[in-house]
């Protein structure tokens, strides 16, 4: 009651005839500093504004134009103007509207940055807006430790409606139509969100409003005395406390980064977001977990040599610009290495956009993404072989995703077949039961050199399997591979009947053809049996006692290797 007593006295003294000229005025307590929480303002040698707090506001008033006067400003409870805290002098233009923000630091410790405590003044204030429909907003950077920010409208959307706004700054009144808008405070490159407000100008009743918003309080208050945090304020044109706008969510999309770059010269490389390392010592052949990034916003994503210390010397630098809401897989692969591999496909990273971090079917099945990363390989397709479900992936090439398979989680053995000639590049047993991947999205890559030789003796092409969880890559079993296939032994074995109940019946076509070795695999690539050879063009194999499932009966020959399928029952 005292303080509106004191403003109407005020406004009243302010208005008569002993000042031939008036301007109007609004004062806004923003100075974050505890010592200045409460403080009282002199007009000369009448108190103004009685026990003026943080984060509130005079209504606008009446002031002498065309003379000078001094404004003090004094702790709360003050009976006179000795000794102010801060003291200035203005001389205002007649008619004109003025809205005056006290800021900064008074204290002489424990604020870091300390800006001095003062008043900034913007010269063109409005009490209302043009319209009933419009909303005016004069914006305000009232955070000492705050960088140079732009405001980012996303709701509309308006884009960069205040542009490299720095400590103390005004940006001009904003005539925006009168409805609920989503701002985020950005940095001044637009690459990573501060902070997200809801500015609901038509929820509050605000048309026809001219307000002033200001950025106010803190951004790490542990280094400013554990003062108010960071926040958007509204003051209006009417005074009284500051309306806090809602604080809203940063857009996030999630993603996970999957080393599968086989150049011996980027086994290990740092990764950074903007200029915040995010991986440190990324290993080939690891994977790292889903991760919540911001949305919407540029950010650079760039690899560097794991000494780094910094992005300067990056390898390779990359903008994103991701949906929020959305998953994304990021697959590191290529060449940087100026010599030693042939192919030297460049390094870059390939993005999938409908990446998924569980199966859509639930937990009796298994979302399986296949990434063809093996720089040296042609196209392939890949055939499953034990259901049989046949041609799976059709036709992939270098970089490429196929989109997600819906399998039901069991274990299959997969053939990798050059597409051009249908050649098989290597058989893989892939038992998602067996690993426990019922319920999980994987993502199994084509990984290494085909010709390890021709490519610095890198490591050799593999199926491998990268986690939703992260960490290091899940080999798939190699139980044969191209430059192990006798395809004149393979044609010249007969395996029957399949499916079997393990009495299995073996056929040559040619003695001249018969293998050295056989033995049983199970889909972990274990040997579960060896089998003596017998020189004869039959021969029956128990195999009774092995579990019900599906096997590989592999046959090594003196110029290389077969592979049979055989199910028991």
């Amino acid at each position: 009651m005292k303080r509106q007593i004191t403003l109407f006295a005020a406004t009243i003294l302010f208005s008569i005839a002993a000042f031939a000229q008036n301007a109007r005025v609004q004062i806004i307590h923003n100075s974050a500093d505890a010592a200045a929480s409460v403080v009282d303002v002199w007009l000369d040698n009448t108190k103004i504004l009685d026990s003026l707090q943080f984060r509130e506001a005079s209504p606008f008033i009446n002031a002498p134009a065309g003379v000078s006067f001094d404004i003090r400003i004094k702790a709360a409870g003050s009976s006179d103007t000795i000794n102010p805290v801060f003291l200035t002098s203005f001389n205002l233009p007649a008619n004109d509207t003025f809205v005056v923000v006290a800021n900064g630091i008074l204290s002489t410790t424990g604020y870091s940055p300390a800006p001095a405590f003062g008043l900034d003044v913007f010269a063109l204030g409005k009490e209302a807006a043009t319209s009933s429909t419009v909303t005016e907003v004069l914006v305000y950077h009232g955070s000492t430790d705050a960088p140079t920010v732009d405001v980012f409208e996303s709701s509309v959307p308006a884009g960069t409606i205040v542009n490299d706004i720095s400590y103390g700054q005004f940006q001009g009144y904003l005539g925006l139509t009168t409805a609920d808008y989503d701002l985020q405070i950005r940095n001044q490159n637009n690459s990573a969100i501060v902070a997200a407000y809801n500015a609901p100008l038509s929820t509050l009743t605000l048309g026809g409003e001219a307000i002033v918003v200001l950025a106010s309080g803190f951004l790490n208050p542990a280094a400013n005395s554990n003062g108010p945090a960071f926040g958007l304020y509204a003051a209006l044109a009417s005074g009284g406390p500051l309306v806090a706008l809602p604080v809203d969510t940063i857009p996030t999309a999630r993603v996970q980064a999957i080393h599968n770059s086989a150049d011996l010269a980027a086994e290990y490389v740092d990764v950074y977001y903007n200029e915040t390392l995010l991986l440190d010592n990324f290993q080939f052949r690891n994977a790292s977990p889903f991760v919540d990034v911001q949305a919407g916003v540029d950010f650079e994503l760039s690899i560097a040599d794991s000494a780094s210390s910094d992005t300067t010397t990056a390898i390779v630098k990359f903008t994103y610009n991701l949906q929020e809401d959305s998953t994304y897989i990021l697959i590191a692969n290529g060449i940087v290495s100026p010599t030693g591999y042939s192919p030297a496909t460049p390094f870059n990273i390939d993005v999938f956009g409908s990446a998924r971090e569980t199966a859509v079917g639930g937990m009796m099945t298994t979302d399986v993404l296949v990434y063809h990363g093996a720089t040296d390989a042609p196209a392939v397709d890949v055939n499953e072989t034990s259901v049989p479900a046949g041609l799976i992936v059709d036709s992939i090439t270098y970089s490429d995703y196929a989109g997600y398979l819906g399998l039901s989680t069991a274990d299959y053995v997969l053939d990798i077949n050059l597409n051009s000639n249908a050649a098989l590049v290597g058989t893989y047993s892939a038992p998602l039961s067996t690993l426990g991947l019922g319920g999980q999205a994987i993502t199994v890559l084509a990984s290494g050199f085909v010709t390890p030789a021709s490519n610095s003796n890198g490591p050799a092409f593999g199926l491998w399997v990268a986690l939703s969880s992260g960490g290091a890559l899940v080999p798939l079993s190699n139980i044969t591979s191209l430059n192990e296939i006798d395809a004149a032994l393979n044609s010249a074995i007969n395996l029957y009947p399949n499916p079997s109940n393990g009495n299995v019946q073996l056929s040559f076509d040619n003695l001249d053809e018969l293998p050295r070795q056989m033995d049983v695999i199970d889909l972990n690539g274990r040997v579960v049996r060896e089998i003596s050879v017998e020189n004869q063009n039959t021969q029956t194999l128990n195999l009774q006692d092995l579990s019900r499932g599906t096997y590989l009966v592999r046959f090594i020959g003196n110029n290389g290797v077969a592979v049979k399928r055989i199910i028991i029952q």
